[in-house]
């Protein structure tokens, strides 16, 4: 496991151009240069010389971060933001108070025993593709249902092992031991077990897998999946959909691949529809009101498009939509469906292979 001295030379690479303000969206809502990347970079340059101490104070800034990855994206240099401001939350949390409060709540008894506790999805044990439904559907398990339907739809029973969490909210946190706990327990399942690949939905499991990188198996979204497949989903009356790109989602080109296969359903595209939705997990809790303020401009994107149902495939984005709805909306105005999009495609009237 790597130390923040070990990103000396990344750290040092950042010219400071200021290219990732034009990309990040807690730069664009408030303007502080310590909350983007290059700001932060100061600061754990500071660390590192020994002229700054990695305390509360610094922490706060790195939680004020989304992890969308955008400024990695952009960065000219080429440096892993994520991976480095991860590794500097773990070195703070590692003899802190907060540190030892997250490492219990997220510690495996309490976390996966809190999940069993409220869990609601019945358990599949016997199907010949693997598929990883996340911890949300655990407690939520429409989507699972509705991926199960479509897919028996195409004559395929799926097969859910007990998985650990996918770690991203353990890597989000800079619990990194937790993380790797999480990772070595569900490399060890998938590889066990016989399928040519292994299904997920939720497109932050999707990344933590394909980080992973000791897998057997080829990682696919169940969105790709159903839109390489001849199916069509026929609504008896006329949808109007509206998508959000999360952030974690690489290709998003089965949108329209799936909404061609779908009858009487219009797709209307979103101002700034791959923005993040502002809720990211952790960061909901941690910098509420800057939540707030982009989950409300994400919602009045979204019904600006004057679309019936908003669609995504992330629980963390559906929350996010949802919150920005309730303050756009006032509670008591109309308010758009925000559905997983396996989800929306399952309710259609008529499903059916075409080959």
């Amino acid at each position: 496991m790597k130390e923040l001295k070990d990103y000396a030379n990344e750290i040092n690479k950042c010219s400071k151009c200021g290219l990732c303000q034009s990309v990040c969206p807690i730069y664009k809502e408030t303007g502080n240069d310590c909350a983007v990347s290059r700001g932060k970079f100061v600061m754990l340059d500071g660390v590192l010389k020994g002229d700054l101490k990695l305390n509360g104070n610094i922490n706060k800034y790195l939680e004020m971060c989304l992890k969308c990855g955008k400024c990695s994206n952009f960065c000219p240099s080429g440096i892993d933001v994520c991976e480095i401001f991860r590794t500097a939350k773990h070195e703070y949390l590692k003899n802190s108070l907060e540190g030892h409060i997250v490492r219990f709540l997220q510690s495996k008894g309490f976390f996966n025993n809190l999940l069993k506790l409220f869990s609601r999805k019945s358990k599949k044990e016997n199907g010949e593709i693997l598929y990883f439904a996340g911890c949300a559907e655990k407690i939520f398990p429409n989507n699972t249902y509705a991926i199960r339907k479509i897919l028996k739809t195409l004559n395929i029973e799926t097969q859910e092992p007990d998985f650990d969490c996918c770690g991203v909210p353990f890597m989000a946190s800079g619990n990194l031991e937790r993380y790797e706990e999480a990772q070595t327990k569900n490399i060890k399942i998938i590889n066990s077990i016989e399928s040519p690949y292994i299904l997920t939905d939720c497109t932050s499991c999707e990344t933590a897998l394909n980080n992973y990188g000791a897998l057997n198996k080829k990682i696919i979204n169940t969105s790709d999946f159903i839109a390489q497949q001849d199916i069509k989903f026929v609504f008896n009356e006329k949808q109007t959909v509206t998508f959000h790109k999360p952030c974690h989602l690489q290709d998003d080109k089965f949108i329209k691949e799936l909404l061609s296969k779908c009858e009487n359903v219009e797709y209307r595209e979103m101002e700034e529809y791959d923005e993040c939705c502002g809720f990211a997990g952790q960061f909901a809790l941690t910098n509420r009101k800057l939540s707030l303020a982009l989950t409300k401009k994400k919602a009045k994107n979204a019904i600006n498009t004057g679309a019936d149902i908003i669609l995504t495939t992330c629980p963390a984005c559906i929350l996010g939509i949802k919150q920005g709805l309730i303050q756009e909306c006032e509670f008591f105005g109309k308010q758009p469906k925000v559905m997983y999009l396996s989800e929306f495609l399952s309710k259609a009237d008529i499903i059916q292979q075409t080959a």
